[in-house]
């Protein structure tokens, strides 16, 4: 029995960028700030072949137009090939058949699934989280569970955007003031405590939120968070509200104004939430 119906038939060449054509109406528009990016931290091991169907003598490009952009930028010439897997038997239709449905079938890499792979790979970021995460006896999880953090997105954003420090801080509160609750180490909890320390600083008290904060539980503080505002300033204001308790009798009250400064205003929860990030809400 053949196997041709289940081998695509197509052969591989190294084509120079400039006879590669990539402007069909199908196709999305280039992205400038995309190319930039990836230029500027590029990666040969990255590139992938370039789907090409050869119509007409014509190389028209119908995945990868990106890619070789990003070649001919760090190159520096349109004359640096690239490897074409090329077609040789299709219309224009079937092109952009295959341009609209190349991801319908694609499962994505969850956040989880890349943050273990890059510590496999020895990157020094997700190791030193990695590390910082369980000097709390806590653990990195793709599931929600007691002493499990699995809101990875979360981790990487307060590391990139504040510092070792910071996130040390966060993780602290945490296990001091619930003491590894799964709903505790959610992305909301997680952020919400980002917002405080970056507005206030070394006014906020960890021995006074632990006592004050504590009294509720991470799923009180949620609960009351969805109540006020979306996103990390409602779980801020929500903690916030329990620092500042008139009932007791120590005078720690933190000034409400400095939580919408600019500097606390940097983390707020993104405006779509992967379903691993939904999870771990």
């Amino acid at each position: 029995m053949g196997f041709e119906q289940y081998v695509p038939n197509v052969h591989f060449e190294q084509i120079p960028i400039k006879n590669l054509v990539s402007n069909q109406e199908y196709q999305r528009n280039l992205s400038q700030l995309h190319i930039k990016r990836t230029a500027d931290h590029f990666d040969l091991y990255q590139i992938n072949p370039v789907k090409v169907s050869r119509r007409n003598g014509i190389n028209y490009v119908i995945n990868g137009q990106h890619t070789i952009e990003i070649v001919a930028e760090v190159s520096g010439s349109r004359d640096t090939p690239v490897w074409c897997m090329v077609y040789d038997d299709l219309e224009y239709q079937q092109e952009a058949d295959v341009f609209a449905n190349q991801q319908k079938y694609v499962k994505k890499l969850l956040p989880y699934e890349i943050f273990m792979a890059n510590v496999e790979a020895g990157n020094d970021k997700q190791l030193i989280i990695k590390a910082l995460v369980e000097s709390f006896d806590l653990r990195v999880s793709s599931n929600s569970r007691p002493g499990a953090v699995c809101c990875i997105a979360t981790l990487e954003d307060i590391y990139n955007k504040y510092g070792y420090d910071v996130l040390q801080r966060v993780l602290r509160l945490c296990v001091i003031t619930w003491e590894g609750e799964p709903d505790s180490l959610s992305s909301g909890i997680l952020r919400g405590i980002t917002r405080l320390i970056c507005a206030f600083g070394d006014e906020l008290k960890d021995d006074t939120f632990k006592e004050k904060v504590g009294r509720c539980s991470a799923r009180e503080i949620s609960r009351t968070a969805r109540e006020r505002k979306a996103g990390s300033i409602g779980y801020a204001e929500a903690m916030l509200l329990q620092y500042n308790n008139r009932k007791s009798r120590s005078n720690t009250a933190l000034k409400w104004p400095l939580l919408y400064s600019r500097k606390s205003n940097m983390l707020e929860l993104p405006k779509q939430i992967s379903m691993e990030e939904q999870q771990c809400m």
